[in-house]
């Protein structure tokens, strides 16, 4: 629980955040600091480990390694403990052992992303054990190198798309790592949710496939940032069972936390001053007290305007040499320039870095005083990951910059709620259709399915095997289920993605390919006329080609940006369950969804004025997915409501429970779609839908559905509490609407929405 600071200090960003006492800070709050508890290495350590450790100078462990150490020589273990708590010793100390016992034994270990494996591999190094042969196994590795690698290293560092394309399909020059796989680390497991989650619970489960097929059963270890359902997350991901391990025995430092709200400039549109504005203002403040920061924007654009804009306040100030000491850093660079950033910020050579969320992850960049992080990134978890990586030794600064967003605004609101909001649940569904027909097709390339899978693939493996055979991609035969061509499956998995199917972006002067989008989204993004976003940069785009699936951009320096217009529809396939429910009739089941691009806005940056509304002429295109809906009858709206206003009530309640649906589940709202109506073409009333994103779904309206109660109560708060007058971006406007948030009524959905928590 937080306590609210009443104790004066002299530390240095103090004064900068007096400054905005009355408006712009709107919550503080203080977390005391903790001693370590700590435990003696284990008397059953391996006595060439247990020196080496001891060589390296650490004579004790904190608890949870040692509790990790004990379990996991039981069975499978998941460690979740907080930012810089030493959760890699607590998976190396268990798998270093297993290695010092059995000279043959091997072990995996996956990161998400391939910075962390190279940081891992430097700390293992660092150990100095004698038998220790990591190696990092990734795009990045030289051919002529990879053999080498699988024949001698014990310990392999790879990601989940390697894992995916490189190692499963091509077992066979694996067969001697299978057949020794003693222990499967998996870092950062938090970060396997969503489709790229579902995804990597298929290659978790294909990997456990053929490790049992080559004889062995490793040891799984995981390792997560604080969520609120790890074990039953490590179970989704493998399909084994877990034992748990959170019970932090680090130091920690104290931690002063500041929520800070930009001024508002007008209260009937609720416009505030930029967020990355205030962001660059507080973090030139904080460089010139020699504060060493690191700044947090999801946004790789924002990201270099954050920078930039800082660097202009400097030179202002008189200070352009204290310019020169912040570096961004973001996706795009290459690992040469990411290194050498890390570097640069470890070694104090950097007094700030400003990152997306690339940094979030457990990179060692030395110790910082003060992590900013502007606007929501998503989820509580993330934000208390960013906050972590600052004051691990001595006093550190937590500060959250907000947006006019509708959950920054919400929290702004409600500062004691938002500091003390438990973490959210992690969600996947490995069994979401599109996803897993896509994995049984690259399992049967690795081996024929039979019936001995249902305990690695899951107990419905064969009725989607089944329909891969009535698809034509695999053939029957006696019971085995083989791959009807030569084709290379895996190779067709985008584990980020839930689609097969892609679009490319081409750049027009050079012909250079800049990256690819998903066909799900290519007709909403890479529309004639779209200003595209690639490493920072814009683009206009020229010419979409459906048939050649490609895009011709070129670039672009206007002052707007564009949004497109959809119309949308809903066809109830299935309702797997129902009930009555603050009096509507609520149901989750599966949908199909046509959605058809049929123009697009485009909208000054400075101020967000609409300059125009372009037609367009775009194919249709549809997906199934997961939804949860609800249906109003005639007592609910019976008495004085304002039905000629009940399309726009209908539809601002639907963006009041979309925007506060990830405060439930580990999500963003662009993973959500919605839709409401006045009359339904099936249920022939008033009805909202709410929908996963992604073809197939991946469980998050099924959240939305069995915490209903939730959802309504959030959405009236968010709405009644916003100080505008007729609905803005802090409570019922939407930046993804495909209505381009027309109409909406702010007074109809506070009626429903109360109407509806008095059923």
């Amino acid at each position: 629980m937080a306590t609210v600071s009443t104790v004066s200090s002299k530390l240095p960003w103090e004064p900068i955040l007096e400054t905005g006492e009355g408006e712009q800070l709107v919550g503080r709050a203080r977390y005391g600091a903790r001693p370590a508890s700590e435990s003696p290495l284990p008397a059953e350590l391996h006595p060439v480990v247990a020196r080496a450790l001891g060589d390296a100078g650490i004579a004790t462990l904190y608890a949870h390694q040692a509790q990790a150490f004990e379990r996991i020589r039981d069975g499978h273990v998941i460690v979740t403990t907080g930012t810089a708590s030493g959760k890699s010793l607590a998976f190396n100390l268990p798998v270093l052992d297993t290695l010092a016992r059995d000279p043959s034994a091997r072990a995996l270990y996956l990161y998400p992303t391939k910075a962390l494996a190279q940081d891992q591999a430097r700390a293992l190094e660092s150990l100095g054990i004698p038998f220790l042969r990591q190696a990092i196994y990734d795009g990045d590795t030289p051919r002529e190198q990879r053999r080498q690698l699988r024949k001698r290293s014990n310990v392999i560092l790879t990601n989940p798309d390697m894992l995916n394309v490189g190692v499963l399909p091509n077992h066979g020059s694996w067969a001697d790592v299978l057949a020794n796989l003693a222990c499967v680390v998996v870092d950062e497991a938090h970060t396997y949710r969503g489709v790229f989650g579902s995804h990597v619970a298929n290659v978790l489960r294909r990997l456990r496939r053929l490790a049992a097929a080559y004889g062995t059963e490793p040891r799984f270890i995981l390792t997560s940032a604080t969520i609120a359902n790890p074990v039953e997350l490590a179970e989704r991901l493998t399909g084994l069972d877990f034992e748990l391990v959170d019970e932090d025995g680090a130091p920690h430092a104290e931690r002063r936390v500041a929520i800070w709200n930009p001024p508002l400039l007008d209260e009937d549109t609720g416009a505030r001053t930029s967020a990355l504005s205030e962001a660059a203002w507080l973090l030139a403040e904080l460089v010139q007290q020699d504060v060493r920061t690191i700044c947090f924007l999801k946004s790789r654009r924002g990201v270099e305007l954050i920078r930039e804009f800082t660097r202009l306040r400097l030179e202002d100030a008189g200070r352009p040499e204290l310019a020169e000491r912040i570096a961004p850093y973001r996706a795009g660079y290459t690992p040469a320039q990411r290194r050498d950033i890390e570097r640069r910020l470890s070694g104090g050579e950097l007094l700030a870095v400003v990152a997306t969320d690339a940094l979030e992850l457990g990179i060692d960049v030395g110790d910082l005083d003060a992590a900013i992080c502007v606007t929501f990134p998503g989820t509580v978890a993330s934000l208390r990951q960013m906050w972590g990586r600052a004051g691990r030794r001595a006093t550190g600064l937590a500060l959250y910059i907000a947006g006019d967003d509708a959950l920054d605004q919400f929290f702004c609101r409600h500062p004691d709620d938002f500091l003390d909001r438990p973490v959210e649940a992690a969600i996947l569904d490995y069994e979401s259709e599109q996803i897993h027909l896509q994995h049984l097709a690259a399992a049967a390339y690795e081996l024929p399915l039979d019936a001995g899978d249902a305990e690695a693939l899951g107990p419905r493996w064969q009725a989607y095997a089944d329909r891969l055979v009535r698809s034509g991609e695999l053939r029957e035969r006696g019971g085995r289920y083989l791959p009807r061509s030569a084709g290379f499956p895996a190779g067709r998995i985008a584990l980020r993605s839930s689609s097969l199917d892609s679009f490319a972006v081409v750049e027009d002067a050079s012909g250079e390919l800049l990256g690819t989008v998903e066909a799900g989204r290519a007709y909403s993004t890479l529309h004639p006329g779209a200003v595209y976003m690639h490493l920072g940069r814009s683009y206009e785009v020229l010419e979409l080609d459906p048939v050649a699936r490609h895009a011709v951009v070129e670039e672009f320096s206007g002052d707007w940006y564009t949004q497109p217009k959809r119309e949308t529809d809903t066809w109830i396939e299935e309702i797997v369950a129902s009930r009555e429910d603050h009096g509507v009739e609520l149901s989750f089941g599966e949908v199909t969804v046509t959605e058809q691009v049929s123009a697009f806005q485009r909208k000054r940056i400075s101020d967000h004025e609409v300059l125009d509304l372009l037609a367009l002429d775009l194919p249709e295109q549809r997906f199934t997915t997961q939804a949860l809906w609800y249906v109003f009858g005639d007592e609910l709206l019976a008495g004085d409501f304002p039905l000629d206003a009940l399309g726009g009530s209908l539809h601002a309640a639907e963006h009041g429970q979309i925007a506060v649906l990830p405060l439930i589940a580990m999500c963003d709202r662009w993973d959500i779609g919605g839709l409401s109506t006045a009359a339904h073409q099936q249920t022939g009333r008033p009805t909202i839908f709410i929908y996963d994103g992604h073809p197939g779904g991946v469980g998050i309206t099924r959240i939305g559905f069995e915490g209903f109660g939730r959802l309504v109560d959030d959405a009236y708060r968010l709405i009644g509490e916003c100080p505008c007058r007729a609905g803005c971006p802090s409570c019922v406007q939407s930046p993804k609407c495909g209505n381009l948030n027309e109409p909406l009524s702010k007074d109809g959905a506070l009626e429903l929405l109360t109407r509806m928590r008095a059923a």
